[in-house]
């Protein structure tokens, strides 16, 4: 039986309830300064427990190395495998091939830092979730662009796709061109009545 624990994690501009299995903390109080090894099995069952992750499922290993010091602990996480995301050309599931290396540094210490690549451990802290650090190298780890191979994409949902995307860009063409109306009737006005215009203001 697994025993989960939830957590909030922050995913864009969303905050995000996860359940996830307690392997993924580590508690840190209780080991000995040195580097510590912990290897994880990543399946479907760890996406599913992330709404709104755009990786639906994978296979993924990954190999974390856990650096403690005396003020800071360096993580080093060592990622491959396959995931499955969505098309950026039509949208259908597409399997992706991931790999990736990625260092986190945990600094003990009290002031908050912007510096993603920097996690502080606040005093009161004793372990630490590597959960949301696994999923996010994973995620940084897909290519910019996803696409299925030469032939294999859906080309009635391509079609489709490109329906909306050619009406949505009429409609932005349309919006563009009565603001540059707007725009051009401004600049006809006589410059005179724009000077009494704004004298009345």
């Amino acid at each position: 039986m697994l025993s989960l624990r939830p957590h909030l994690l922050w995913v864009g501009e969303l905050f995000v309830v996860v359940k996830l299995n307690k392997e993924y903390i580590i508690p840190f109080v209780g080991l000995n300064l040195g580097i510590h090894k912990f290897e994880y099995n990543i399946t479907d069952t760890f996406f599913e427990n992330f709404d709104y992750s755009i990786i639906h499922k994978g296979n993924v290993k990954v190999e974390f190395s856990l650096d403690k010091r005396e003020t800071m602990m360096v993580g080093n996480f060592v990622i491959n495998g396959d995931v499955e995301t969505n098309c950026n050309r039509c949208d259908d599931p597409v399997n992706i091939p991931i790999e990736g290396d990625y260092q986190l540094i945990y600094k003990f210490g009290t002031e908050p830092t912007d510096d993603e690549t920097l996690e502080i451990i606040y005093p009161e802290e004793f372990e630490i979730d590597i959960s949301k650090s696994i999923l996010e190298f994973i995620t940084v780890s897909l290519p910019q662009i996803a696409l299925h191979k030469e032939g294999e994409c859906n080309e009635e949902m391509v079609e489709l796709l490109s329906e909306y995307i050619l009406v949505d860009e009429k409609e932005q063409a349309m919006n563009e061109s009565e603001n540059d109306s707007e725009n051009d009737d401004d600049q006809d006005i006589d410059p005179r009545w724009e000077a009494l215009r704004k004298l009345n203001k």
